[in-house]
């Protein structure tokens, strides 16, 4: 099968993002061409150690390279100042220079924790994404978001500091709980409604092939994600404006993450919720339509994707929590809300009872 082969296009920073099946091994002949040194660190945890890390290791050995390797525990716990700080000590301790090379192996965390520990080390080295899941695979790994959690919120202490290539490779999805791939769907379905009509159409026809890990299907899926996120991240690389746009639903979503202390939901789950919390403003403020707001929910629920707050949580706490969001600045936030499928626009003037209703509409 080929491999899919896109770029990010950011001048000097311009980077490649392959997508295949079976394509790990090929990770040291893709790599050499864009690093000074062959001196390289993996950051893995327990669960992709032990699958995919060997045949990256052995891959970049062949390709000349002098690899070391660092693991921290699985969960969204080791995006802490603890493992960074001991990804920071591997580092050292292989002694890295400042033409060296950190590959993050893994899912999000990997990606945010490793990236972000290559962007500080030496004041910035190069890395690679080599994304094993799909929520990764489809967002995560592409445009250099980089960062670590406060016990406030996520991602408050991070850094841009885009790849030097990111390889994709669909079989690592077939490792997967299918709870774990319905939860990164959410990714692609939102770039269907704040951009690609087409591509939520393909998700919505294309379901069970997608659920069922079919490599063809999932290639032509992934590439077309990526092909969006690159195109605005090449247009808006610091999140001036445009890559706003990428936040619809996590506005909501975070905010019930933080106030289930992260144990409850995956990202997605909470991001799906956030998006129906989301439409649902939007349809208040005559916006959306109604129509448009039960295609989303319909795509949602057929994903088995959940798209209502829990009755334990109060619309107060919601509200709180979303205002430590990243996109609050001099204290107004900023939604992003849907005006049809395929287009999105950016709104900081709604009010907190407009917002409440809509948060209580969803439970």
């Amino acid at each position: 099968m080929e491999t899919t082969t896109l770029y990010v296009e950011l001048g000097a920073n311009r980077y490649p993002i392959h997508v295949g099946q079976g394509i790990l091994g090929e990770i040291g002949e893709k790599l050499a061409p864009h690093i000074k040194s062959k001196r390289a660190l993996i950051v893995s945890d327990a669960f992709v150690t032990t699958r995919y890390l060997p045949v990256v290791r052995e891959s970049l050995i062949n390709a000349g390279f002098d690899v070391g390797s660092v693991e921290v525990p699985i969960g969204e716990n080791s995006k802490s100042i603890a493992q960074f700080v001991r990804v920071q000590d591997s580092l050292v301790a292989h002694q890295l220079d400042r033409g060296s090379t950190l590959i993050a192996l893994g899912g999000g965390v990997i990606g945010d924790l490793a990236g972000f520990s290559a962007a500080v080390y030496m004041r910035g080295i190069a890395y690679v994404q080599i994304p094993t899941t799909l929520q990764a695979q489809v967002d995560a790994s592409v445009g250099g978001k980089t960062a670590i959690n406060h016990p406030k919120s996520k991602n408050l202490i991070g850094a841009f500091h885009q790849p030097k290539l990111v390889m994709i490779d669909v079989d690592t999805l077939t490792s997967l709980p299918q709870r774990d791939i319905r939860a990164g769907l959410i990714e692609v379905i939102k770039m269907g409604v704040i951009r690609d009509e087409p591509l939520f159409a393909m998700v919505e026809e294309n379901l069970a092939a997608i659920l069922n890990a079919d490599a063809s299907t999932l290639i032509e899926m992934i590439a077309r994600a990526c092909a969006n996120k690159a195109d605005i991240v090449a247009q808006d690389e610091k999140e001036s404006r445009l890559r706003m746009v990428l936040n619809y639903g996590h506005t909501f979503g975070h905010a019930l993450e933080a106030v289930t202390d992260y144990k409850r939901y995956r990202h997605g789950e909470a991001v799906a919720i956030g998006m129906t919390c989301a439409a649902r403003l939007a349809v208040n403020l005559g916006m959306f339509s109604e129509t448009d707001f039960h295609r989303q929910c319909a795509l949602l629920k057929e994903a088995n994707l959940p798209t209502r707050f829990p009755s334990d949580v109060s619309p107060e706490a919601l509200h709180s929590a979303m205002y430590l969001d990243k996109k609050t600045i001099g204290g107004t936030l900023r939604l992003i809300l849907p005006t049809r499928i395929g287009e999105v626009v950016i709104r900081d003037d709604i009010g907190k009872q407009e917002m409440l209703a809509a948060i209580a509409q969803s439970f």
